[in-house]
């Protein structure tokens, strides 16, 4: 049995022990996830969703977070503007191994949902705006104590 499921922006065709290279997931290494977008499932009945199939998804579970290979870009602009630049950039991946493909009640098995890039970022971000707000709340209720 096979899957195709969608993350990042693209598409892969996944069955259970694949090792996948996918983008930045906000997910600790060791922890289970699920995807829900699930294209199709393959098999003896095979299932094409329209664009979804509805309840299915791929469990699977955080390997490691890790970086692509460097990628470098240079600019020369020619003639009488003698300027050069040069950057790099390496992409953040979650290295992940599918362990399981439901076909129903994907919503019912209390696995974490996958989430993308954008939402590890802001993730990430917020880590220490929250460590903030932890302290906040007993400033609150002292307040609230003397009132």
């Amino acid at each position: 049995m096979f899957a195709v499921l969608k993350t990042g922006g693209k598409q892969y065709k996944v069955q259970p022990g694949d090792v996948l290279r996918v983008e930045l997931i906000a997910a600790e290494p060791g922890e289970k996830i699920q995807f829900n977008e699930v294209l199709m499932i393959g098999g003896d009945k095979p299932v094409l969703g329209a664009p979804l199939v509805d309840g299915a998804a791929v469990q699977a579970e955080v390997i490691d977070q890790i970086k692509a290979d460097k990628v470098i870009t240079f600019w020369k602009r020619r003639r009488k503007h003698s300027s050069k630049r040069t950057r790099g950039h390496r992409q953040k991946l979650t290295l992940v191994r599918v362990t399981d493909i439901v076909e129903k009640g994907a919503d019912k098995t209390g696995v974490k949902a996958a989430i993308g890039t954008r939402a590890a970022r802001l993730a990430a971000h917020d880590a220490p705006a929250a460590k903030a707000t932890k302290k906040a709340p007993a400033k609150k209720a002292a307040a609230e104590s003397k009132e």
